[in-house]
């Protein structure tokens, strides 16, 4: 899944950190492209826990967080965790999150794309064994 976020990121020329978590938000596996910022590392895993912990994409996360929004404050929560803005994605099976993808270190549009290309692998695994 790390692989085919970093793959992606080479595509669009992002240097990028990916993260996979499991269904407690804890990293799995971890990758960082040489060049990659430095608080990458830290945003992609916090990525991936908070598209775990809230069962949504942290890009679907950005409109709830604004000011007036019903989640408004939520990234002030979660000991400061909580990020809400593109590059996480849950990991569903059957009607579960088992897991999640995190990228940091393109844009927010870059780093949502490159977490969709680890998903996207999570989910060919699963419809090649007929789990989805």
């Amino acid at each position: 899944m790390s692989h085919a976020a970093l793959d992606r990121a080479a595509a669009l020329g992002a240097l990028v950190s990916a993260a996979v978590v499991d269904q407690g938000g804890h990293p799995v596996h971890f990758q960082r492209m040489d060049g990659a910022e430095v608080a990458g590392p830290t945003l992609a895993v916090d990525k991936a826990f908070t598209a775990v912990a809230h069962r949504i994409t942290t890009a679907e996360l950005t409109a709830l967080t604004q000011p007036g929004g019903p989640l408004w404050g939520l990234q002030a929560n979660g000991g400061g965790r909580y990020v809400v803005f593109g590059g996480g994605v849950p990991c569903w099976h059957d009607g579960l999150v088992v897991g999640g993808v995190g990228v940091s270190g393109g844009t927010a549009e870059e780093d949502a794309e490159c977490a969709r290309a680890g998903l996207a692998v999570f989910e060919a695994f699963l419809r090649e064994r007929g789990a989805l």
